[in-house]
């Protein structure tokens, strides 16, 4: 089952300088959020907290019950980070145990479309191919949460569109709660359940949005833009215009919007 994600008063300084907080969430179970911010606000550290690859100076984390192991917790890099002298299947197995492991491999390649491209090594991949291996890798153990560190941000822009609605259909197939750290706004709208938007240093949260859009989004939807331009403004450091009802009429809606 996917666990929920407690953060409370949670804060990191390298050297005596502050660089992360107070953050405080409560993110649900089987939920992806993503956290999105300008660079420097502190993104990448809490996502490190939160798997576990930086300790935080203050305050604390806790994942479901809070015995959550290690194995149970997958993370995607900005690059694929495979083993070069291992083939696909082998890069997607490392580090899975069990009597299982062959079923769990054979499952991750398939959901993300790599099964005939089992005994390829990554010098053959393209950089969409060795991003999915990635996504299989941390999938391979079946993990109750998924943090990702922009993870299609290297791509081209259609092969992104493509790896994010392979993440949907992971998180339709898996269920896990997600975290997904991006620079972009179209990915934030298309992906989130939830929208965390951190400002800093030190990161802090200067606005929490929770799109109604539907998945996939249609991202020429009137609903969509409106969503978007309400994100911008938070990133701009405006006032979050969280009382602003987007079904209204276009004109309307757009009037109240404006910038």
């Amino acid at each position: 089952m996917a666990h929920e994600i407690h953060i409370d008063e949670l804060r990191k300084t390298y050297g005596g300088k502050p660089v992360l907080g107070p953050v405080s969430l409560t993110l649900e179970a089987g939920t992806i959020t993503a956290i999105i911010g300008r660079s420097g606000c502190g993104k990448t550290t809490l996502l490190r907290c939160l798997g576990g690859l930086e300790e935080a100076s203050a305050g604390r984390i806790t994942i479901g019950d809070g015995r959550l192991a290690r194995r149970e917790i997958g993370y995607v890099f900005q690059e694929p980070r495979l083993m070069p002298w291992l083939n696909v299947a082998r890069n997607t197995g490392f580090g899975v145990e069990g009597a299982t492991k062959r079923q769990a491999v054979a499952e991750a390649l398939e959901i993300v479309g790599l099964t005939a491209a089992a005994s390829l090594l990554p010098k053959q991949l393209s950089g969409g191919m060795a991003q999915r291996v990635a996504l299989a890798r941390a999938l391979a153990p079946r993990p109750e949460v998924l943090l990702l560190d922009e993870p299609f941000s290297a791509l081209d822009p259609f092969s992104r569109e493509q790896m994010q609605e392979h993440l949907l259909h992971l998180h339709a197939h898996y269920g896990a709660t997600m975290v997904l750290i991006t620079h972009d706004m179209d990915e934030a709208l298309a992906l989130a359940h939830r929208i965390i938007v951190l400002t800093g240093p030190p990161g802090i949260v200067a606005g929490d949005l929770r799109p109604d859009l539907p998945k996939p989004v249609d991202r020429s939807a009137l609903a969509f833009f409106e969503w978007k331009r309400r994100l911008t403004r938070l990133l701009a450091g405006q006032v979050d215009d969280s009382q602003l009802v987007l079904d209204e009429k276009p004109d309307l809606a757009r009037q109240r919007l404006a910038i």
